[in-house]
């Protein structure tokens, strides 16, 4: 069994919102991994020294944070949208999120897409749909903060 296969409640979201910063701005920020604490409330981000596509997350308060381990495994253009795909390895949090840019109506915006399925081993399934709106809101008010 894969950790992707491993048993756990399936937690999934996606949210589209348009920010006031040109695609190339948007897409630099999402993928400098370090600055995501800047615009992520209460995440501090520690980045692999030899591979910094690999990261980690902590989320939330002191020691009651989440660890969420991370890794790049694509990064694409189709188009005049930008992809990109990170593995989440646990060791609570395992599956993917996945984001895009692409230029919006004018040259000072883009449209950033955010889309996360993951499995949570401990939540109970009639939690999911509420964990994965909460999830939605708060990725919604962080991409909001982004161009900040």
């Amino acid at each position: 069994m894969t950790k992707q296969d491993r048993p756990g409640t399936l937690i999934s979201f996606s949210l589209s919102k348009t920010v006031g910063l040109s695609a190339d701005k948007a897409w630099e920020r999402l993928c400098d991994w370090p600055s995501h604490g800047d615009w992520i409330p209460m995440t501090r981000m520690v980045i692999d020294p030899v591979n910094p596509d690999k990261f980690v997350a902590f989320s939330g308060p002191g020691k009651l944070a989440l660890e969420d381990r991370m890794e790049v495994i694509e990064k694409r253009t189709d188009g005049d949208t930008r992809i990109c795909r990170v593995a989440k390895t646990g060791p609570v949090l395992v599956g993917f999120a996945e984001f895009s840019v692409k230029p919006a109506q004018s040259a000072d915006t883009s449209v950033i897409t955010w889309r996360e399925d993951v499995r949570a081993p401990y939540l109970p399934k009639f939690l999911a749909p509420i964990a994965g709106g909460i999830g939605k809101i708060l990725f919604g008010l962080s991409i909001g903060r982004i161009a900040k």
